[in-house]
This record gives C-alpha cells, structure tokens and sequence, in this order.
C-alpha cells in the first residue's frame, strides 16, 4: 500500500509542462542512441543537490566519510538554493537532496526542502538518520518531505558499524521511530520511508533480519542495494558471496568485472545531473570528488550549461565510447543496482 500511495503522490505533482518535457527528453535520449549523436530537447527530469559535504560517519568507499576530497567543501546555501530552483521548477518533476555528505548537518536543509515541496516538486533524501531527534523529525514532516531513505546496513552493533564507521545502530532506529511517530501525529502521508541496505559481504546473512525489523517499526519500504567498490580488479572484502547482490563477477583466472556490458549510452546524461554545494554541474553521482565539471550555477544559467558546448562534447564522448571516461568505467548502467 505504501508504494501505491508514493507512486500517487509523485504523479499527483505532474503538470502539462513538466510531462512535455519528459516526453522531450525520453525521445532525445533514443534519437541520441539510434543516430549516435547527442541531441537534448529537454530539461532534466530529476537532479541531485548536493546539502553538504560533511559527514559524521566514516564509510570506506564514501570520499565524504574518509575526508579524501580534493575539491572545495561546505554547505549549501539556502539563497543559491531557491534562485536554482526558480529556473527549473517549471520542468523539474523530482529532486535529491544528497549527492555526498549527511543532509542533516546542513542547518538549512529542511528549509529547502519546504522550498521546493511548496513549489510541487517531488522531494527526497537520504541519511544515516543520526540526527532524527524528535525536533527535526517534526520539521521534516512540516517541510513535506515525500521520501525518506534510511541507510541501516546492519541488524546488530558490530555489522552496522563494520561498514557505517563511528556509526550508531539504536540512534538510527530511534530516529526512524521519530519520524514514524510524527508522520502519525501529523496524520501525513509522507514521507515514504524506506530501510535501504547496502548488500556486502559482512552483511549479507542480516536481509531478512532488516526486513523483519522494518515490518516491526512499520517502515514502508526495504531496498536491498548492491555495493559499488572502487578497488573490484583483484577481489575486494566488501563484494558478497551471493551473486544476486554483487555488481562484480570472478572470471577463471580470478580477476573480477563488472557484470554489465558497459554500452555505449547512459540515460542519466540525458534525464538528470548533479549540483554541488557551490554550484558546480557534473554528470552523475559517480563524480563524487566533481572532476568533470560541466559549467558553474555562479557564472552561467543552468539552460546555458545543460544545452551548452561542454554537455554536448561529454555526452557525444560516451556516445562514441565510454572506455575513455574513467567515471564510466565502474558505472552502475545496465546492471542490476536494486535487488
């Protein structure tokens, strides 16, 4: 029922303009892949702002928890924020508040969530609920948040925090508890609150544990996700034994891939793209250090830089190949991201 109530909320957000532009961008998308030259009518669909860099966690794969950025970092600031929206709320249908770093430490957060949702954009985001204290669990019910995703990846202390470094596991089922009590309280239908485990190795015997907690707590959704890592090549601890939840293969010789082809296409270049905190575009949230940075919000119109020289150049470079971008060499496309 949960889900069935989200998928209403979310089309009930839809406009004329906002399915226009949709249609516009699914047909450039396919036009792109049968001639082989990019071609974008639309505006994105969906984008990621990025709230902060920070984190008060210490995951291994995550630049954010192990302080490994080389670009700048910060907060997002609320001014910038709405001035961005007001040039894409028209088109805009969803929005991410996440790309790296914990939602929740950047004190502005909600009140940009409030901004967008009062301006009928479907809103999202995902944290390590750390900072769900009954306070700001009202607030994100008030600001109307229409998803929440909880990263529990671990039913016990020890597993939670093999990979959720510095992590709490009774503060994150306290704080689902908040929210759940104040989407109650406050007789909302959002948000939509989804338990997502991140699949791997250590964690791998505790799926139906998480799903039986989820049902007790009375979260609406659990999304078992498959774990990208960084160094694949020769076997790493974090790739699971059960190959439904791994992205990676083992070959004869003992070398791992990746299971997906990798062709030559990616839709997220074409339906969505990622802001940083101080304004940068880049392609995807696999560009999480921002090294392709495709225009600055600071300087030129997002219409100018998503239609712009460099977007184009990007998109017909995975177009023709996507071996040379070294973004897309680990990418998800293809393969099985939710199992």
């Amino acid at each position: 029922m949960g889900k069935i109530i989200d998928g209403f909320n979310f089309l009930s957000k839809l406009n004329f303009g906002r399915v226009a532009n949709a249609t516009k961008v699914v047909s450039s998308f396919y036009i792109s892949k049968w001639a082989g030259s990019a071609i974008q009518w639309g505006e994105p669909i969906s984008i990621s702002f990025e709230p902060t860099t920070a984190c008060n966690l210490g995951c291994p794969e995550c630049p954010s928890g192990l302080k490994q950025f080389t670009r700048a970092t910060g907060n997002l600031k609320s001014e910038f924020f709405r001035s961005t929206i007001d040039q894409l709320k028209n088109k805009l249908s969803y929005l991410t508040f996440y790309f790296q770093g914990e939602p929740y430490i950047n004190p502005q957060f909600l009140e940009m969530v409030r901004y967008a949702s009062g301006n009928g954009i479907y809103t999202a985001t995902s944290t390590n609920a750390h900072f769900l204290d009954d306070g700001n669990s009202r607030k994100t019910i008030e600001a109307g948040l229409d998803r929440l995703i909880i990263s529990i990846d671990g039913t016990t202390q020890d597993i939670y925090e093999s990979y959720r470094v510095n992590g709490n596991l009774e503060k994150v089922i306290e704080g689902t508890k908040n929210i759940l009590k104040w989407k109650k309280k406050l007789k909302s239908k959002t948000p939509h609150v989804i338990f997502q485990f991140l699949v791997v190795k250590p964690n791998e015997h505790q799926i139906n544990e998480v799903q039986k907690l989820a049902k007790e707590l009375g979260v609406n959704e659990v999304k078992l996700k498959t774990a990208q890592v960084y160094d694949y090549e020769n076997g790493n601890e974090l790739i699971p034994t059960i190959d439904k939840y791994s992205r990676y293969r083992k070959e004869e010789g003992g070398k791992y891939t990746i299971k997906n082809s990798l062709e030559n296409h990616c839709w997220k270049l074409w339906h969505s793209c990622v802001f940083t905190w101080d304004g940068r575009v880049v392609p995807c949230c696999f560009d999480k250090d921002a090294k392709h940075r495709l225009g600055d919000l600071k300087v030129n119109s997002f219409s100018e830089i998503w239609h712009g020289k460099q977007y184009q150049q990007f998109r017909e470079s995975l177009l023709r190949t996507r071996s040379e971008i070294d973004i897309c060499k680990n990418c998800s496309e293809g393969t099985k991201v939710w199992a």
